[in-house]
């Protein structure tokens, strides 16, 4: 079975030293799926308002000293390029907050040897995702590029 990469994930672009407060575990943590939506259906605001969202997810759980982007792709508006969500995301690795290496690398992320999983695939705070909540639109191909052509959703 493909691993698919999908859900609002967010994934640590910059790793800052993180302060001695924060646990050991969140200290790695640099990808998790979104344990809640903002509050306003699939409208998350654009990705400025995923990335918000992740953001402050991440601080509530005490990780909040690195800057998350949304595991978002987003088409062209106005002249501008379009987004891939591969191109938002760092270089990896990308550690649960467990402290499980999912990936090592972009390319890793994005092909079968991912350790993406029901046991590994855990929001900020720890918990898995449940079975009836796991295909969450990110407007990507599994490659991470934009969907383009019959796309599930207009940004």
């Amino acid at each position: 079975m493909t691993k698919l990469i999908s859900g609002a994930i967010g994934i640590a672009v910059l790793a800052a030293v993180a302060s001695l407060s924060v646990s050991a575990q969140q200290n790695q943590m640099s990808f998790f799926i979104t344990s809640a939506g903002p509050g306003n259906g699939a409208n998350l605001g654009g990705l400025a308002g995923a990335d918000k969202h992740c953001q402050t997810l991440a601080a509530a759980v005490g990780a909040g000293n690195r800057t998350w982007r949304a595991y978002l792709s987003a088409a062209a508006p106005a002249g501008q390029p379009a987004v891939n969500a591969r191109d938002r995301i760092g270089k990896g690795p990308w550690m649960n907050v467990k402290g499980v290496v999912v990936a090592k690398s972009v390319a890793d992320l994005h092909s079968d040897a991912n350790n993406l999983g029901g046991e590994t695939s855990l929001t900020e705070k720890g918990a898995p995702v449940p079975g009836n909540q796991h295909d969450i639109l990110t407007g990507s191909q599994a490659d991470g590029t934009l969907q383009t052509g019959d796309a599930p959703c207009g940004n």
